[in-house]
């Protein structure tokens, strides 16, 4: 589990294509020095690291990067089939109890895709505009939570398919969102409480449960 609350801006250092016998392989590199990633030589194997939104195992550490494998659902659900060497990937490590939960509560389950369609500076923030899939609309809320490129963000406005969030300058400094450009995709997380509202909502017994 993870907060939405981004601790390093890593890069793409390489990506190795799936073969035979195992997945895609990407090696994210993390600027040094940074307090919460000092340890990373020494992070668990099998941990999980929130890489713009998308919650990935660790399968090797160095002293600045880690490995992962990404199977071709995952590339196929999100945005990690467009990176390549170089691309700026937002980081979080998993969130331990007693942490300060900061955000919200963000899985690293990516479902699905939302569209940037424009940036708008407002004062000293900037206002994003999001389009969404039809399937994923009805679980975006005014003031509610959504977690975008793993960044948790509050949602000013939503009208139909779109939503827009504002971007504060410390959260662009922080973040990917400093390169986005409108065009692009970035992976969209809904709320986790307004999925299983949606399910006790929609879910009706039958017989044969």
């Amino acid at each position: 589990m993870f907060t939405g609350i981004i601790t390093a801006i890593g890069e793409v250092r390489s990506i190795a294509p799936a073969s035979a016998d195992r997945d895609s392989r990407f090696i994210i590199a993390v600027p040094q020095p940074n307090p919460v990633w000092a340890d990373l030589q020494t992070i668990a194997l099998g941990a999980s690291i929130c890489c713009s939104g998308c919650c990935l195992t660790v399968i090797a550490a160095q002293q600045d990067a880690f490995t992962v494998d990404v199977s071709n659902e995952t590339l196929s659900k999100t945005t990690l089939s467009q990176w390549v060497p170089g691309t700026k990937v937002n980081l979080e490590r998993a969130l331990r109890m007693g942490d300060e939960l900061g955000g919200h509560i963000v899985s690293g389950h990516v479902d699905g895709l939302a569209r940037v369609l424009s940036s708008t500076q407002e004062h000293g923030s900037t206002r994003w505009r999001f389009a969404v899939p039809p399937d994923l609309a009805g679980f975006i809320a005014a003031k509610g939570s959504v977690a975008l490129n793993g960044v948790s963000l509050t949602v000013n406005e939503v009208d139909g398919a779109q939503f827009g969030v504002n971007i504060i300058p410390h959260t662009e400094q922080m973040t990917n969102f400093g390169t986005l450009k409108p065009g692009e995709s970035v992976n969209l997380e809904i709320d986790m409480l307004a999925r299983y509202v949606a399910r006790l909502t929609h879910y009706r017994p039958t017989a044969q449960d």
